[in-house]
């Protein structure tokens, strides 16, 4: 997740937002990890559909 939000932030800049979308491909190949990334952005962290990137990457990098 932190490298996917590094390369949005150095492509688009510092106020980039994601999504939990943005970690995964447009087809379902992994879905047990789609629904893990979406427990921990939308259950355990509450987060808004798009948050910057900066933030997420942050988060993760804390370990939250």
């Amino acid at each position: 997740m932190a490298a996917v939000c590094a390369k949005k932030i150095l492509s688009k800049g510092e106020s980039v937002g994601v999504s939990f979308y943005a970690f995964f491909a447009n087809k379902n190949d992994d879905p047990a990890l789609l629904m893990e990334a979406a427990t921990w952005w939308i259950q355990t962290h509450r987060l808004d559909h798009f948050e910057k990137a900066t933030k997420i990457k942050r988060m993760v990098e804390a370990g939250d």
